[in-house]
């Protein structure tokens, strides 16, 4: 009977972890083991196109070398037509090497992102793999020839993610076609509700390191105008190097749509995060709420300003609250921090244990527990 329990408990955790691990991938990761990809890895991070993989469920990347990319960077594109470029090499289905050699009928078209995010002119967008039999796989895009061939499967978790080199990029007018990026004015976009907090930016001249970041991507969280008005008490004590490091805690430097947030909660870099890993933003989603979490205080986005890469800007019920600032004493990593802010989300002044739970944590107890329990089985 005993063991029949630990069976069903071990079964049920083994589960939980699984589901916890399900339709999880990060495409810089996976690429970061292969020298001989690392360009065109490197321009999915720039162009963005790695966040949009990461948040896709069934995408199939076509990668190339080195080599390659020289090829593509020497024609001197802007960074959106590189994108543009490097879009029609993302498949919306799921193609394992085993489906690019047992194709039905020998060819098929199907979608890029270039195609389905609308960017593509017409048709343009699809791609044609032809299966030449042999080992051999072709590669072009619809209207033209089969310019690129299959040279090795780099990753597949079915039906998740498949990494699949090619020799060369596929040849496309369109795609290559001159594009400019969006004209986006930072402080134009944040007068409706946060212009108090543009102003701030404007004050102390940061407003230039937020402007520098937005064609690379950058996501702001915006403090609105009541939040500002009723901190700026605690703001007008700070020192000239205070006040910056803290505007510059507002930014991160990609864009981050909602989506995005929900789904990589975690530690992420801000605009003023040195070498030294300070100046971190905890990113935690509690159902369809997000929170923004330092050891001092706990915001959430209210409402969003603008979200269209690169650029992503939303508002905020209370100002970000950096330890280093707030409460410079504080180690690196301690279990609570003591602070006079009425803002704080605990008496101490520090979030919950329940709201700061990570999923590394999480997972790590799940396979402890399943250890434990399956060791159990056999005593």
């Amino acid at each position: 009977m005993a063991s029949g329990l630990v069976l069903v408990a071990s079964t049920s955790i083994l589960l939980l972890f699984v589901a916890a691990s399900t339709n999880a991938h990060n495409i810089t990761h996976i690429l970061a083991g292969h020298p001989s990809l690392s360009t065109f890895n490197h321009y999915l991070t720039v162009t963005h196109l790695a966040a949009e993989i990461n948040r896709r469920q069934t995408i199939t990347v076509l990668a190339v070398d080195n080599s390659a990319m020289s090829a593509l960077l020497s024609k001197q594109l802007s960074v959106e037509t590189i994108k543009n470029v490097l879009s029609l090499h993302v498949l919306v289905d799921y193609f394992g090497a085993k489906k690019l050699h047992q194709i039905t009928g020998g060819s098929t078209l199907t979608a890029s992102i270039f195609q389905a995010t609308g960017s593509a002119p017409g048709t343009s967008g699809f791609v044609n793999i032809t299966d030449l039999k042999a080992g051999r796989v072709g590669f072009g895009t619809q209207d033209g020839k089969l310019n690129a061939f299959f040279v090795k499967s780099v990753f597949e978790m079915p039906y998740n993610i498949s990494v699949q080199q090619i020799s060369q990029l596929l040849n496309s007018d369109q795609a290559e076609a001159p594009a400019s990026a969006p004209s986006v004015n930072l402080t134009a976009a944040m007068n409706k509700d946060c212009k108090a907090f543009a102003d701030l930016l404007t004050a102390t001249k940061v407003d230039t390191t937020f402007n520098d970041n937005v064609d690379g991507g950058l996501t702001v969280f915006c403090p609105t105008d009541s939040v500002v008005k009723g901190f700026m008490s605690k703001y007008s004590k700070l020192t000239a190097v205070q006040k910056e490091a803290l505007l510059l805690f507002h930014g991160v430097p990609i864009f981050q749509s909602l989506q995005m947030l929900k789904s990589n909660n975690g530690k992420v870099n801000t605009l003023a995060t040195d070498g030294d890993g300070k100046y971190q933003l905890t990113v935690q989603n509690d159902g369809e709420v997000i929170k923004l979490q330092t050891k001092i205080a706990t915001s959430k986005i209210t409402g969003t300003l603008v979200a269209e890469d690169p650029l992503a800007i939303y508002k905020i019920d209370k100002f970000l609250q950096p330890a280093e600032i707030f409460d410079p004493t504080s180690s690196p990593a301690p279990k609570s921090s003591s602070s006079d802010d009425g803002d704080a989300d605990s008496p101490n002044g520090e979030p919950s244990d329940d709201e700061n739970g990570a999923l590394g944590r999480g997972v790590g107890s799940l396979i402890v527990a399943f250890s434990l329990c399956f060791g159990l089985l056999f005593v």
